[in-house]
């Protein structure tokens, strides 16, 4: 069979691939857009858009069990399960039919459903969804084949029904009890929204702090603030053998540093990482390197070590942010077409966890200032005293930024509360302009936003 050529392959549909292979169609080239499973990649229809539904759903119980104290008196509620996956499935479709849609009607792209596979340096083979097989060749090959849920080795976890990120999502009933694998971000999230659908939720941490990436103050207070709401969180803690009953109950045995003991759950939720979807390319067919963990490796530009092949988004490692994805298409497009020279040294990685209240993050944090070495000073200011936490009843968690004590810029920012990512986005900009953090001071915001408590941040500090 004589390959296809083409001016680009692209080799998956997300949020680095889709725009990508769209943009280059509009530019003239002649493209293949392959996709195994469905446009939009994790985000559109396993991650942001699914959970951000259910998160919202979250919110609605959470505010009718909690809004006594503001006066409204809600007597009983209940979660229909079913309706909000429906909610979520409507909302999914719609945003991937779309996308399916407008790729399939952009001139000089071709949308291609199946598998594909390296059987030379830059041939594809792909099998396809609908039968058969295709053969595509071409000089630039993009690679946007994101990462999946990596299943630890735990005894007994194989013979058990476990729940991943992604089969969580298929749950029309609320389960009983959920176990929870992974203090992270995507373990949080679901283990405080299923609490709030009306779960009893166990979360198991191997480390000695929640989100371990995050200052130590900032993962202490998102622990209380779960706590608050009534989650078993247990850091420091393992499970490290697994039984499934003859009626469903599944039983783990959880060690930690001072016993072993066993309990039972309805479900267990598998959220302890992530790996690479790199394992079926072929890429030994193509010389490209990978790390010890199947990571695509790439350089400043994207490439990776074989000319003209380029990997985007979480499959070359680093940050796994839908937004960096995006922002990776748009460094390889500009470079390609444009003949700019955009690279990803020293980019802001903003991002938001979004348990409630949101977790905003961008730059470097205390901890890491310390470990540079850096002359920072620490800005620290409780939501008890931000002006519209308090008069929305809600004063859980903190603001905090890191501060260069000789040039006055901002190095990074937390913010943990209310609107946490909404905040966080003021002061990257800020970081971005090179705003001092003695300018933000003074500066007029509207009152009373969460943005305006910016000033009372900064005016602690001691010129």
């Amino acid at each position: 069979m004589k390959p296809k050529q083409y001016d680009a392959i692209v080799i998956g549909a997300g949020q680095a691939g889709l725009p990508l292979a769209k943009k280059l169609a509009k530019a003239g080239k002649k493209v293949a857009l392959i996709e195994k499973r469905w446009v939009g990649g994790t985000c559109v229809n396993d991650g942001c858009t699914p959970t951000k539904t259910w998160v919202a759903s979250a919110k609605a119980a959470y505010m009718a069990a909690n809004s006594g104290p503001l006066g409204i008196k809600v007597k009983s509620y209940k979660v229909d399960m079913a309706l909000i996956k429906k909610r979520k499935d409507d909302i999914v479709i719609r945003a991937r039919n779309g996308s399916t849609k407008n790729a399939q009607e952009t001139p000089n792209l071709d949308l291609i459903f199946g598998e594909a596979v390296f059987t030379d340096l830059k041939t594809i083979t792909i099998t396809l969804n609908e039968g058969g097989t295709q053969l595509l060749k071409a000089d630039w090959i993009f690679l946007n084949v994101g990462t999946k849920t990596f299943i630890p080795d735990i005894k007994g976890l194989a013979d058990i029904s476990y729940l991943t990120s992604t089969s969580i999502l298929e749950l029309d009933k609320v389960p009983d009890s959920l176990l929870v694998l992974g203090g992270n971000y995507i373990g949080l999230e679901f283990g405080q929204m299923f609490r709030r659908f009306g779960s009893k939720v166990t979360i198991l941490e191997k480390s000695a702090g929640l989100v371990s990436r995050e200052d130590e103050d900032i993962s202490k207070e998102v622990q209380k603030i779960l706590e608050l709401e009534n989650i078993d969180v247990q850091t420091g803690s393992q499970a490290i053998k697994f039984k499934q009953g003859k009626k469903g109950k599944i039983t783990a045995t959880i060690k930690n540093a001072s016993q072993q003991k066993s309990a039972k759950f309805s479900h267990v939720l598998i959220a302890v990482g992530r790996r690479p979807n790199t394992d079926a390319l072929g890429l030994d067919k193509t010389g490209v390197e990978v790390d010890d963990k199947g990571y695509i490796k790439v350089n400043d530009k994207l490439e990776t070590n074989v000319k003209g092949i380029y990997a985007l988004g979480d499959v070359k490692g680093g940050p796994a942010f839908t937004h960096i994805s995006y922002n990776d298409y748009t460094i390889v497009y500009r470079n390609l077409i444009e003949k700019t020279n955009y690279n990803t040294k020293d980019r802001p990685v903003p991002y938001c966890m979004f348990t409630d209240p949101q977790l905003g993050r961008v730059g470097i944090s205390e901890h890491e200032a310390k470990e540079q070495g850096l002359d920072v000073i620490i800005a620290k200011l409780p939501m008890a005293r931000v002006a519209r936490a308090v008069e929305t009843g809600d004063t859980r968690g903190f603001m905090k930024a890191v501060v260069d004590r000789k040039t006055k810029k901002i190095l990074g920012a937390a913010i943990l509360g209310q609107e946490g990512g909404e905040i966080m986005s003021v002061l990257q900009m800020a970081m971005e302009g090179g705003i001092t953090y003695d300018r933000i001071r003074y500066c007029v915001f509207a009152h009373p936003l969460y943005s305006e408590s910016l000033n009372n941040l900064f005016m602690g500090i001691d010129d």
